[in-house]
């Protein structure tokens, strides 16, 4: 095995190219390692960890950039290497093309009148004071960046609340105001349906069956995972609640989140009593039996939130049969391939990109299956971490922090789940695997294309041992997504998966089958 490592100073790339580059140069030929990065303390730990650390690597400063490749021969090492460099230069020069204008502050572009919101990607100790700085500008902002202290949070909220902007975040990943997506968003079509989630996927999930639905949307608010929690009190839910109800174009207000803190609950029920439009909330896991006004309406998943939002829009003329049952759908599919699993095959492995869907998929499957583990429940009995040996019915987030730490998000760089859906066709118990694929800005242009290998490589496994390894997927896009829906769910299709229409019908059928 021969090694390059490079270290070039003072060369900026961001860390989103960089990571995607590398896991491009990775799925190449004999490349067993490739780290193309800046020299940040965690990725230099990295390049220790896998062995490609040199001495000029440990002296290297954060503004440097490493190539760092682990290949069969020193050819493919070099081929590697000029690979990195020819993809950084294709970039740069597209970027020339563009005539980009750059701006190095927020205090700038606020002075030329550019826009009013601020999106905020940054190491996690600099984007509080960026934030600041952006609503001192009377700029909105949208902090995608995480590890930001929760004092900096309640600081930030309580500052923006007081002065009528938002802050999205911190680790927001989704949002869509006025028609525009930040981040990671779908293209959906513009209606009356406004949105306020604590959840980036649960988010995209909402809007995708909306816009399948017919329906629209006016706003979609995220709010940042931490917000419900106690210590921040849910003051950006109960500003975008505010914002919704007096926004003309906005007849029903969603919410989507996990369970808030009961005073948080509270608080939020108290202002939807105020509220003048319809109310759907989705509270995953939550108790959907409150007592609340005929206005709000509770719902424990995401398809059925859809379902009643748009039948809310339409002036209530819509029902369930008009858009699909997931539970027929799911009892026919399972007909279809009833009596190919072997008597041990009983279990069922979920690796999705986006934390709320293994979390919807969590509460569905826990009374139909019996007991399971995930990453994401923090129930006793449930929990385990992503490093722990997948036993009986495992669902995990792949976009843990335990998993991306140093790489890209799996909606990314998709590719990131492979070795452990191949990993799982070695286990003869294991009767069906789940998969979730995200389309829209921000996510990878082909999550499907960059799966099938590892699809394929899983059910050769299987069948070599004598048993059938069922794959469930399901694509969370619109028509109008850059990635092609129907092109990409007929990939799966061609693959023998069976492809649902929504997350809540993928878990069902996995249910179902097994």
């Amino acid at each position: 095995m021969h090694c390059v490592t490079i270290v070039q100073k003072n060369s900026y790339f961001d860390s989103v190219t960089l990571m995607s580059i590398g896991s491009e140069i990775k799925g190449q030929g004999r490349v067993e390692q490739a780290v193309v990065a800046m020299a940040t303390e965690l990725n230099k730990e990295i390049l220790e960890n896998v062995g490609l650390a040199t001495e000029e690597v440990r002296a290297a400063g954060s503004n440097d950039f490493i190539i760092a490749v682990m290949a069969e021969t020193e050819e493919e090492c070099e081929q590697a290497v000029a690979s990195v460099r020819e993809k950084l230069n294709r970039k740069n020069d597209a970027s020339k093309q563009e005539q980009v204008e750059e701006y190095r502050t927020v205090r700038q572009v606020a002075a030329k009148g550019m826009g009013d919101i601020a999106v905020i990607s940054v190491p996690g100790r600099y984007a509080a004071r960026e934030a600041m700085l952006a609503l001192r500008q009377g700029l909105h902002v949208m902090m995608f960046s995480d590890n930001v202290p929760v004092e900096d949070e309640l600081r930030l909220k309580k500052y923006a609340a007081a002065r009528g902007l938002l802050v999205m975040g911190p680790d927001c990943g989704t949002a869509a105001l006025n028609g525009v997506g930040l981040c990671f968003s779908n293209s959906v079509r513009r209606g009356s349906i406004g949105l306020v989630a604590a959840s980036g996927t649960g988010l995209q999930e909402v809007m995708v069956q909306v816009d399948r639905m017919g329906g629209g949307v006016s706003q979609a608010v995220g709010t940042g995972g931490r917000d419900l929690s106690e210590a921040v009190g849910g003051i950006m839910m109960l500003e975008g609640i505010k914002a919704l109800d007096t926004d003309g174009d906005t007849k029903v207000i969603v919410l989507v989140s996990k369970p808030p803190a009961k005073t948080v609950m509270l608080k939020i029920l108290d202002l939807l009593e105020t509220v003048d439009c319809p109310v759907v909330a989705c509270f995953l896991e939550g108790d959907t039996g409150l007592a609340v006004a005929p206005h709000i309406h509770l719902c424990d998943n995401l398809y059925d939130t859809a379902v009643l939002a748009v039948a809310l829009a339409n002036g209530n003329v819509a029902s369930r049969e008009d858009f699909g049952e997931p539970d027929a759908w799911a009892n026919a599919m399972a007909s279809r391939v009833e009596g190919r699993f072997l008597p041990d095959q009983k279990f069922a492995r979920g690796f999705f990109c986006g934390g709320t869907l293994c979390a919807e998929s969590v509460s569905i499957l826990r009374s139909r299956l019996g007991s399971l583990k995930s990453n994401v429940s923090h129930r006793p009995g449930e929990e385990m971490h992503g490093s722990d040996g997948c036993v009986g019915n495992v669902l995990l987030d792949m976009g843990d922090d335990e998993f991306t730490n140093g790489r890209p998000h799996p909606m990314i760089e998709p590719s990131l789940r492979n070795d452990k859906i191949v990993e799982q066709a070695h286990d003869p118990s294991v009767g069906v695997i789940l998969l979730d694929f995200e389309l829209g800005f921000g996510s990878h242009e082909d999550p499907v294309g960059k799966t099938i290998s590892a699809i394929r490589e899983a059910r050769a496994v299987a069948a070599a041992q004598g048993r059938e390894l069922l794959f469930i997927g399901y694509v969370c896009g619109t028509a109008s997504d850059k990635q092609d829906l129907a092109a990409q769910c007929a990939l799966l299709e061609q693959e023998g998966v069976l492809v649902a229409d929504s997350n809540k019908a993928a878990s069902l059928l996995a249910a179902e089958v097994l």
